[in-house]
């Protein structure tokens, strides 16, 4: 199974964008999917994950701001992003266990 994160953009701080990650095979077989991303000079940081049961998990960093979902049909995740900060600016990966990772996505938020 491949992924496709697509969706990113430059905005504003306080403005919106959807993530897409579409994968080329079934998302219910995965027992969880998860959105990372990567700041320049930082470390790969887990953002959101949704099992295939629905249950969501978030960085307390974007809590409140993020919401993880999935829609099985489509085989996609989606990362829908409110509130953007400037800190929030990072390339965004798509993650299927157990090793399976999407291009990236740039997301940069201007002040």
């Amino acid at each position: 199974v491949q992924l496709q994160a697509s969706g990113g953009g430059l905005v504003q701080a306080g403005g919106s964008l959807r993530l897409s990650c579409a994968a080329s095979g079934r998302i219910s077989s995965f027992n969880y999917m998860a959105w990372h991303r990567q700041a320049p000079g930082k470390e790969r940081e887990s953002v959101a994950a949704i099992s295939s049961g629905g249950i969501t998990n978030y960085a307390d960093s974007v809590k409140g701001r993020f919401t993880i979902s999935r829609d099985s049909a489509k085989n996609t995740v989606y990362l829908q992003m409110n509130s953007l900060k400037t800190e929030d600016t990072a390339v965004y990966y798509c993650f299927a266990p157990p090793s399976r990772w999407g291009l990236g996505t740039q997301v940069t938020v201007s002040a």
